[in-house]
């Protein structure tokens, strides 16, 4: 298996466990925050609507332009709009060429580039930072008084 497919499998295993934390998310808290360092619900699903783009835009242009907050308009719309750039992104993935997933590629935050990399190094970066970040909002749900889903296992808010 290559390197592509073994991306391309384990993406495509982590879009329940996304949908299923960012659907768990009350629409009456979405300004919630555990402390003022801490971004709100409605930063950390904005955040992943925009790992899913940047990625997208990187197969498409070979760059990404961060996307660090990607605005919605209730909870309902960020999961839908979660749900279809996740699945334009596994459609894009399905073509994506050997030379396209090695080539060099420029992360960039406004003007500036923050880093250059593989294009394969930075689709495993931006896939474990928003693993990363589903573990952050999946921690913010019990006090939002909403009910933590399985994720790589039962919770103890699940039956299964």
């Amino acid at each position: 298996m290559s390197n592509t497919q073994f991306f391309r499998q384990m993406l495509s295993g982590e879009f329940d466990k996304f949908h299923n934390v960012l659907a768990a998310v009350p629409g009456d808290k979405l300004s919630y925050q555990p402390e003022p360092k801490a971004r709100t619900a409605e930063a950390l699903v904005g955040h992943l609507i925009g790992h899913v783009q940047d990625l997208s835009e990187l197969l498409d242009d070979g760059v990404i332009n961060h996307r660090n907050q990607v605005p919605f308009d209730s909870i309902d719309a960020g999961v839908e709009l979660f749900d279809k750039s996740f699945r334009e992104l596994e459609a894009k993935l399905e073509n994506v060429s050997a030379e396209a997933w090695q080539k060099a590629a420029d992360f960039k935050v406004g003007e500036q580039v923050i880093m250059t990399a593989p294009a394969q190094m930075m689709m495993w970066m931006l896939l474990f930072d928003s693993i990363h970040h589903r573990g952050q909002l999946s921690t913010y749900l019990r006090p939002m008084g909403s009910k933590v889903p399985a994720i790589y296992g039962p919770s103890a808010d699940t039956d299964h």
